[in-house]
């Protein structure tokens, strides 16, 4: 267990924000703990592991999972971002006004999609050479690059994904792309698409980024 850097607001400081290391949704979680400067228990898991608690507070086993502070448990990412960013008015990452949000959550979708289908070739290309599916890894692999290619198209010059303001979207793009780094690094998106790689660049620097960088291993 570890905690956050000391927040700013001493609010729900019982919670306990249940992750994996590698998870790019945990990431996330994480990321918007840390914007909105919300105190909150790190508990780190192996899924794999017989006696790990996780299924007492999520039914489906996933990572992330909030637990608060009255034991009630939420998740996934979506919710759980949702939840924080009405909890505190500091640095409010989805927007009030209807279209505005729509947008955010759109890109999101989005990015968490591109994170689903890697995530799928990742576990299809650790099963035995002879047990692999070529026509799963192939259409997974296609979502991959239709939604890099549509990331790129909507963001165009924008400093960020919507309305020129840092939010959700841009969080969950940065981990989207983090995570594609970590696992295959054999896609070239940055030569690709350098809009993508200018807003990741900056979006590294900023702290909340920078002290949720997954391991290499």
């Amino acid at each position: 267990m570890h905690y956050n850097a000391r927040s700013l607001l001493n609010v729900l400081n019982d919670m306990k924000l249940f992750i994996t290391p590698a998870s790019p949704y945990a990431r996330k979680a994480r990321i918007v703990l840390a914007e909105k400067r919300i105190e909150c228990e790190l508990v780190e898991l192996v899924l794999s592991a017989p006696d790990s608690p996780l299924p007492d507070y999520n039914p489906l086993g996933k990572v992330p999972t909030l637990v608060l502070d009255d034991g009630r448990s939420i998740y996934d990412s979506p919710v759980i971002a949702e939840y924080l960013d009405n909890k505190t008015p500091v640095a409010h990452l989805i927007p009030q006004e209807h279209n505005l949000r729509i947008d955010v959550r759109c890109w999101e979708a989005l990015a968490d999609g591109v994170c689903d289908a890697t995530v799928a070739v990742v576990m299809e290309k650790r099963r035995p050479a002879e047990g692999q599916d070529p026509k799963l890894i192939e259409r997974q692999m296609l979502k991959v690059e239709r939604g890099l290619r549509t990331m790129a198209q909507d963001l165009g010059d924008s400093k960020w994904c919507v309305d020129d303001t840092f939010s959700l979207a841009d969080i969950a793009v940065g981990c989207t792309l983090g995570y594609l780094g970590l696992r295959m690094p054999e896609i070239n998106w940055r030569e690709d698409y350098p809009n993508l790689a200018k807003l990741f660049a900056k979006l590294s620097k900023r702290q909340s980024f920078l002290d949720s960088i997954p391991p290499a291993a």
